[in-house]
């Protein structure tokens, strides 16, 4: 029986890539990868290994995940080293738990490899920090839905100080925005888009809540990063946030650049 290793990507860099799992791609003899691994990534993977594309476009399957997961199981029962490439982090979003889940019913062994979440190389891409001390105390990774589960999000916890990463926003960012709005956040709130973070096609787009409806569709992947650590003001947007009491935590006009 092999060892399946569940691998970070990160967002598309292959330098961003961390030792290890460079280490495991080049020793590699199965390789079953989504769609949002890279092709620079992919380079790295070993010639001599089996490569299998089982990712998601355009919300079409190649696989359903039941059927991801018994390959996992029936690959490690013929090949030593068995690796799950994943965009990003593999337990940020990507189903990791219900593949670990099949491993261990099967009594596979495998292990989890950490990559660069792509919500955190979307802000090295603008240049932000998400918890900047002057304006966020808190951080909300989240996804969003238009399925059967869009009534679960629950939005309610957000702040003038949380700091919101949206992944998978879709192309219907006025949808966003008007949930966003109905959340409570002011549509002069400070947003900025970021698409192919770290890759060569990024792209940064900086914009607010109430712009977004008018925004041009970015290639995916995009992710949205909204709160006033997205704005290039943070200096001005911090003295107006902490100066006065008792509503200082209350959301107010900011200025977007």
């Amino acid at each position: 029986m092999g060892k399946v290793y569940l691998i970070g990507a990160g967002p598309g860099d292959p330098e961003l890539l961390t030792l290890k799992a460079a280490r495991l791609l080049a020793q590699a003899d199965i390789v079953l990868h989504d769609s949002l691994v890279s092709r620079e990534v992919l380079t790295r993977i070993s010639a001599l290994a089996e490569v299998i594309d089982v990712g998601k476009r355009c919300g079409r399957k190649l696989l359903t995940q039941d059927e991801i997961n018994a390959l996992l199981v029936s690959y490690a029962a013929s090949h030593p080293v068995v690796v799950r490439l994943k965009g990003g982090d593999p337990s940020v979003f990507g189903r990791a738990g219900e593949e670990l889940e099949a491993l261990r019913k099967a009594r596979v062994e495998f292990e989890v490899v950490p990559g660069v979440t792509a919500g955190l190389g979307a802000a090295a891409a603008a240049g932000i920090s998400l918890t900047d001390r002057r304006v966020a105390s808190q951080v909300l990774f989240s996804t969003f839905s238009r399925g059967r589960a869009a009534h679960l999000m629950d939005w309610g916890c957000l702040t003038p100080a949380t700091t919101l990463v949206l992944y998978m926003p879709g192309p219907d960012y006025a949808e966003v925005a008007r949930l966003l709005t109905e959340a409570g956040l002011p549509a002069d709130l400070p947003c900025v888009l970021v698409s192919g973070a770290s890759s060569s096609q990024e792209q940064v787009r900086w914009s607010s809540v109430g712009a977004l409806s008018t925004e041009e569709k970015l290639p995916a992947p995009t992710l949205m990063i909204v709160g006033r650590v997205a704005s290039q003001q943070i200096r001005e947007i911090g003295e107006t946030l902490w100066r006065s009491e008792p509503n200082a935590f209350a959301f107010r006009p900011v200025s977007v650049s």
